[in-house]
């Protein structure tokens, strides 16, 4: 697929339609605990599972489409068409000039944290697989502009496995979990071996492992009871990015992608100007503390130059160490439709933050590491 626009955005979601799982699980098997909407006395819509609400500030993260960016839907039949029907959401993507959308979760969790914290594990695995036949049967199957990203549960680790090689043999290009999966219930630490299946896979099958910013939200920073709405929702999409300073660190230190030197780790939403101070001062920490006499044949800046990918959507400061982070480990997003996407002015965006930046640079950062991560032709 030639592109037009000359821009992968690389973390953009979907919004997940009312019978996406009640019309995929069974109900004599797991009744009212299948994720669905139901509408409050208030007669606000809410997302559903397990019959507990999914926390969700809306029926959907909608703000970019909203007539408000500050609001979201709170009833089904507000939420603009744009978001949910894939047609109308490849017109979207025209007016902002984006030739590829890879996708996401919504009520599903910005990393599939809403099924990572059902016990029962039939439950989890049920929801994931219905989501994950959703987004390829109604949204890939409509243009191979949308790239699916499969969702993988928690536990236990074999089913894991299983559901990713089902995933991608349907066509999902990437797996996106929670990177913090022991906040979400009693597993092992991620670092621990349990979970080398799943980066084995990963590597063997050649699709990126995704963390998506805010899946834990005890690693942000809780806002005042007294912030107003508008507030609050500025402190988290401060707060939401920068988190992931945690998740990657952990990773530089754990040995993981030594183990797996193939493996491609994404940190979606992140954005980037931390990401050198992150980069130096593990190679700092490594040389200080002496870690390659660990057993550590690696220093950190060449781990996540060999292995991980940050994103950046308004990012002008980030732009500016690129040569720090590495121009290949770089991608770019619209966030659409969440409230903090650049969309539908992503043009004016890229303007700003690649002022001065070589035009080969800027091809690589916008598309051409993209292509290669996701296997869309160029």
């Amino acid at each position: 697929m030639a592109l037009k626009y000359g821009l992968i955005s690389v973390d953009d979601h979907v919004v997940e339609a009312p019978d996406t799982w009640t019309k995929r699980m069974s109900k004599p098997k797991f009744g009212e605990d299948i994720p669905q909407i139901v509408r409050g006395n208030d007669g606000a819509d809410q997302w559903v599972v397990e019959q507990k609400p999914v926390g969700m500030p809306g029926v959907a993260h909608a703000g970019a489409a909203m007539r408000d960016r500050v609001d979201e839907p709170q009833r089904w039949e507000d939420v603009p068409k744009i978001t949910y029907v894939p047609s109308e959401r490849l017109k979207a993507m025209d007016l902002d000039r984006v030739d590829v959308s890879v996708l996401y979760p919504n009520a599903g969790g910005l990393a599939g944290e809403t099924f990572g914290k059902i016990a029962d594990p039939a439950l989890e695995l049920a929801c994931v697989q219905a989501y994950n036949d959703w987004l390829v049967d109604d949204w890939a199957k409509a243009s191979p502009r949308l790239v699916p990203q499969c969702l993988i549960p928690i536990a236990p680790v074999d089913e894991a496995v299983k559901e990713m090689k089902r995933a991608v043999e349907r066509g999902h290009r990437g797996v996106v979990m929670p990177a913090i999966p022991m906040h979400l219930k009693d597993v092992p630490h991620i670092n621990e071996p349990v979970w080398d299946p799943i980066w084995r896979t990963a590597s063997e099958l050649d699709v990126p492992i995704c963390f998506h910013a805010g899946a834990s939200k005890r690693i942000q920073f809780p806002a005042y009871k007294d912030l107003t709405p508008g507030l609050a929702s500025a402190l988290e999409a401060m707060t939401r990015p920068v988190s992931s300073v945690i998740v990657i660190a952990n990773f530089l230190f754990s040995k993981i992608l030594l183990r797996y030197p193939k493996l491609k780790v994404i940190m979606s939403e992140s954005s980037l100007t931390w990401v050198a101070y992150v980069i130096e001062t593990a190679d700092h920490q490594f040389e200080r503390q002496r870690l390659h006499l660990e057993g550590y044949a690696k220093f950190p800046s060449q781990m996540a130059a060999d292995n991980c990918y940050f994103t950046g959507w308004y990012d002008r400061m980030g732009i500016e160490t690129r040569h720090s982070i590495g121009v290949n480990s770089i991608l770019w997003a619209t966030e659409f439709p969440l409230g903090t996407s650049s969309w539908p002015s992503t043009r004016d965006f890229l303007t700003r933050s690649f002022e001065g930046v070589p035009e080969d640079e800027r091809n690589q950062i916008l598309a051409g590491t993209a292509a290669s991560v996701y296997k869309v032709a160029m």
